[in-house]
């Protein structure tokens, strides 16, 4: 397959086979289960859950949650675990579009295990993401590919992948604030998130836009400086890495490949089981309501929390309740919702992670391909 014409094109060589051999020896990124750290990790998981299900529908006077949730329609569940199936295959399919392009070692299964082990990570390790993160660039590295074109290309995933949630936040939130949209409209969880996902838009854009040479303009314009020049070519490595994955993923919006819209499917399908656990309780809200109340939500996810346990649930809980549903069914429905998505990736997660560790030994005694 002939690679498509990238800005990655423009970056430096590949590093020689000595060093990437060198880096062949790292080891894979975990977690160390000391005793001291499982006992906190279960404590923490155990007393979060504990007041979620237990202690908050007391507070807020909801006395019959676990009987509502028990009582929940079983149907609207299993449409709900199918849809967060889907959600994941459409993660897969958009780390294809932007990591598989040409020759690889990465076939249809070890994207699967990279992918679900690195969702595992996101959800087990409170790292607001960056423990799936390293799982993923690591695994990468792992196939061959040099750190610069992993860099960048992560950068081009995310990018494409938050292009979606700031697009849905400036749409969805300006649509309901103007009528556009059927559903109540507060200024503040419309308007301001339809701001703040215009400027990150306004941003990711700016950056494009630097120059593709940056770095060796820095260091020309440092040029003598002794550790001044030293540490602003590292400080120039960041927007430089940054700038040619913006371009890298806009560059893939031209190509037009298909694979591009697991974006969509990652959040899309997601959103929709958030809408199953409302049919299964009971009527649901405006669709552009549950967009909305879900992406607010989301922003928890950058609490160095597993999974944003906790802070996901609130928030989208509070937002819910600004929008004006029912305390006692946003309560049920969002509980429900993230015990699908937050437990559903897990166990095969895990199993993709010691499956993963396998494919990198193997991934040791072949040749690597090259990356352009």
């Amino acid at each position: 397959m002939r690679d498509r014409v990238l800005a990655e094109q423009r970056l430096p060589a590949p590093p020689d086979a000595g060093a990437l051999q060198a880096t062949t020896r790292e080891e894979m990124p975990r977690v160390r289960f000391t005793r001291r750290r499982v006992l906190l990790s279960v404590l923490f998981v155990a007393s979060t859950v504990a007041f979620l299900y237990l202690v908050l529908p007391k507070i807020l006077g909801l006395q019959e949650t676990w009987d509502r949730i028990r009582q929940g329609n079983l149907w609207w569940f299993a449409l709900g675990l199918a849809l967060e199936v889907c959600s994941f295959g459409g993660y897969v399919a958009l780390f294809r579009a932007v990591f598989v392009r040409g020759e690889s070692q990465i076939g249809w299964r070890e994207s699967y295990q990279i992918t679900m082990a690195g969702l595992a990570a996101t959800r087990l390790i409170a790292s607001a993401g960056a423990g799936g993160i390293a799982l993923t660039a690591w695994a990468l590295r792992r196939s061959g590919m040099p750190a610069r074109v992993v860099g960048s290309r992560m950068v081009a995933f995310m990018a494409l992948l938050y292009a979606v949630y700031m697009g849905a936040l400036l749409l969805v939130g300006l649509g309901l604030y103007l009528g556009i949209l059927p559903g109540p409209a507060p200024f503040a969880i419309t308007v301001i998130p339809a701001l703040f996902g215009a400027a990150l838009i306004g941003l990711f854009l700016a950056v494009s836009a630097l120059p593709g040479d940056f770095e060796r303009l820095v260091a020309r314009w440092t040029s003598g400086g002794g550790r001044i020049a030293t540490l602003a070519a590292r400080l120039a490595l960041v927007p430089a890495t940054a700038a040619t994955g913006v371009r890298t993923a806009l560059s893939l919006v031209r190509s037009r490949d298909p694979y591009l819209l697991g974006a969509i499917a990652w959040w899309g399908f997601d959103i929709a089981v958030l809408w199953a656990c409302f049919h299964a309780f009971g009527e649901a809200p405006p669709q552009a309501v549950i967009v909305m109340a879900y992406f607010v939500g989301m922003l928890a996810n950058t609490l160095p929390l597993p999974g944003g346990i906790g802070g996901v649930d609130g928030g989208m809980i509070g937002a819910f309740s600004a929008f004006g549903v029912p305390v006692e069914l946003s309560v049920v429905s969002v509980l429900a919702y993230r015990a699908i998505a937050f437990w559903l990736p897990t166990i095969p997660g895990g199993i993709a992670y010691l499956q993963l560790r396998r494919t990198v030994q193997r991934w040791r005694t072949a040749e690597a391909p090259s990356y352009t």
